[in-house]
């Protein structure tokens, strides 16, 4: 069925995707480089996420133990910028913006990414992000707090010191407000949750399953864009970190240490990529039809080395992809959950 050119529906966003199955025999001539090979200090005295060490803002890091979240010294969002509207209503129209954005430090270790920090330490991650959702979420003009993280050099991460990022903003993003309209759109024909329905499929098929626990659901979407991209899905219906209980907390710890593990293990190289959660804006107002979910975005293709570009006919007409995400989970799947550079050995 799917072995010749098809598109494929994202409900999330409206968006369609090329598929091009046969493509995966073409013989490869394009970009590589090498894979990271770097081995990094437990502390670096030149890194300014480190504790105890100068930020680039000149602010000075705390000898912080665990996690630690700061405001970030070169903001994208401004929370003084004053209220304003200017260009044309027709064709030149622009708005002020405000807003927040912060710094989350996952661990004081300089040297340990997400897969390789152990649950308690993720566990604290997490409710480090809920503190910052509902603290930033109470201020007045913030209606919508973006959790992410860009891991990796070529993600765009300046820093190799394990960390995410939190904007907050006074408007609700593109890409949430897409996928609330989605939903709720859904949920007034249906009478139901879409991403809720979705995963009673998915769970049926087994298909694109990579892997899950009591609580969550790590799986390549059916409308993927990046060769291993992964939608994480609560299995209880649930709007934002706030409203996961304890167990359903150290259920997500498990599970993204699960996925990212795998990830590493995928091309036995650190991976990259751009993750973040997708919850309930902040504006005071209830969104039952919405659920608490994440997108992993990895631009890896087919080696360390190689990765997906968005070029030619993706920019200028559709998304495209060659590998199914049938076969992509299906390689995710069966790669180990022990971190290969934790347990000193490759995965066979």
């Amino acid at each position: 069925m799917f072995s010749r050119p098809h598109r494929r529906f994202n409900p999330l966003t409206g968006e369609w995707v090329l598929v091009s199955p046969h493509r995966t025999e073409r013989p490869w001539r394009g970009q590589e480089e090498l894979g990271p090979s770097e081995t990094l200090p437990a502390y670096d005295p030149e890194c300014y996420l480190c504790p105890g060490n100068a930020r680039a803002g000149g602010q000075r890091n705390p000898g912080y133990r665990d996690v630690f979240v700061f405001d970030n010294d070169f903001s994208a969002l401004l929370g003084d910028t004053p209220t304003a509207e200017f260009g044309r209503e027709d064709l030149l129209l622009a708005r002020s913006e405000r807003g927040t954005c912060r710094v989350v430090c996952f661990s004081p270790r300089h040297d340990l990414t997400l897969p390789e920090l152990d649950l308690a330490s993720l566990s604290k991650v997490i409710e480090a992000f809920t503190d910052q959702y509902l603290e930033l979420g109470q201020l007045p003009w913030i209606n919508h707090v973006q959790i992410f993280e860009n891991r990796g050099a070529i993600m765009g991460a300046s820093n190799p010191h394990p960390h995410g990022q939190i904007w907050a903003n006074e408007t609700v993003p593109e890409q949430p407000a897409k996928e609330l309209g989605a939903c709720l759109r859904y949920s007034e024909e249906k009478g139901s949750c879409l991403l809720c329905d979705y995963l009673a499929v998915e769970q049926a098929e087994k298909a694109r399953l990579v892997c899950e626990n009591e609580h969550f659901v790590a799986l390549v979407p059916f409308w993927a864009v990046w060769p291993f991209e992964v939608l994480l899905l609560s299995r209880r219906h649930l709007n934002a970190f706030p409203d996961l209980n304890v167990v359903e907390r150290n259920g997500l710890a498990d599970i993204l240490k699960r996925l990212t593990t795998r990830f590493d293990n995928l091309f036995l190289a650190s991976f990259p990529y751009s993750m973040g959660f997708h919850q309930r804006p902040t504006d005071g107002r209830d969104y039952p039809a919405l659920h608490f979910h994440a997108h992993f975005y990895p631009p890896l293709l087919r080696s360390a080395s190689v990765r997906k570009f968005m070029v030619g006919y993706e920019m200028l007409a559709e998304p495209q992809r060659d590998l199914t995400p049938e076969s992509a989970a299906e390689r995710l799947r069966d790669l180990s959950e022990v971190h290969y550079k934790l347990n000193g050995e490759y995965p066979a």
